[in-house]
């Protein structure tokens, strides 16, 4: 299975902008997928996720800035960032773990880079 993550760029602080992920290949059932992001000197940091049954969350610092859009098509997952801020600069990765049928997958994006200026 594979993501293609995009949406990166850059962008002055208080804009916005949406990431989207997909995963393609033999998704036979998803469980979740993930945002992640790593700044530079940081540890990765766990953005938002949704589950196979469509369950999402955001990080708590993170709320009301950063959603997920109702409606995602399956197997995919949008992040929309809004207010951004320099502090938000990070790549930005995908990740989804579930099932081909056959075996369980874990995989990762080739992340997408967020650059905010001030």
């Amino acid at each position: 299975v594979q993501l293609q993550a995009s949406g990166g760029g850059l962008v002055q602080a208080g804009g916005s902008l949406i990431l989207s992920c997909v995963a393609s290949g033999p998704v036979y059932k998803l469980y979740v997928m993930r945002w992640y992001r790593q700044a530079p000197g940081k540890q990765r940091e766990l953005v938002a996720s949704i589950t196979g049954d469509g369950t999402t969350t955001v990080a708590d610092s993170l709320k009301g800035r950063f959603t997920i859009p109702r409606g995602n098509v399956a197997n995919t997952l949008d992040l929309r960032m809004s207010s951004l801020s320099p502090e938000d600069t990070a790549v930005y990765y995908c990740n989804a773990a579930g099932s081909t049928g056959d075996s369980d997958f874990n995989s990762w994006g080739q992340g997408t880079q967020v650059t905010v200026s001030s």
